[in-house]
């Protein structure tokens, strides 16, 4: 896979909606949407795949047949990183991960309802959209790495992790000051 950043595109909400209405039929009533990742913040580069949690009750009340028809195909990774310093149960970090390639490339995130990487995805995309700097710095980042790494999908990923739970520390206490609560969905 190569890695390739894209400048802000403003189709990227809309995509987002339409892969969202194409989902919700194959998903349980309870199942909960967001758009997530660098394509879900304004101004943000990104890599031209829009990324969608889909939260749970259980991650195994997911419907692979359904996904597959829907043209979803399941692959890696089963869990999320755990950001260094931490020590975190593997149910906490557990997922289904699915991509689309076509018509709009996809990647989806089937994550448990209340479990730290839910948390996690929700909290960091609300922060950079309120924190416009912080987003900016993030996307010199990740365009720097995208450009060392074009074809080096774990190097950019070894670094971009790590980097950006730095961010997360700061995300963590503006979620405090502000009473941030997991929203309800997009």
């Amino acid at each position: 896979m190569q890695i390739e950043m894209q400048p802000p595109n403003p189709i990227w909400p809309y995509q987002f909606t339409e892969i969202r209405q194409s989902l919700e039929m194959y998903l349980p009533e309870s199942a909960v949407i967001h758009h997530i990742g660098s394509t879900a913040v304004p101004g943000l580069v990104a890599k031209n795949i829009i990324d969608i949690q889909i939260t749970l009750k259980s991650i195994d009340d997911i419907n692979e047949e359904k996904m597959a028809s829907a043209g979803f195909i399941r692959g890696e990774p089963v869990r999320d990183h755990s950001p260094p310093g931490m020590t975190l149960p593997l149910e906490e970090l557990a997922k289904r991960f699915y991509r689309q390639k076509t018509p709009i490339a996809a990647n989806i995130h089937v994550r448990e309802a209340g479990r730290f990487n839910q948390r996690y995805a929700l909290l960091c995309r609300d922060y950079l959209r309120a924190h416009a700097e912080a987003a900016v710095a993030y996307g010199k980042i990740k365009s720097e790495l995208a450009k060392r790494f074009p074809d080096d999908v774990d190097a950019y990923y070894d670094i971009k992790d790590p980097v950006f739970d730095l961010i997360m520390a700061g995300a963590e206490i503006w979620a405090s000051a502000t009473k941030w609560r997991v929203p309800l969905g997009d």
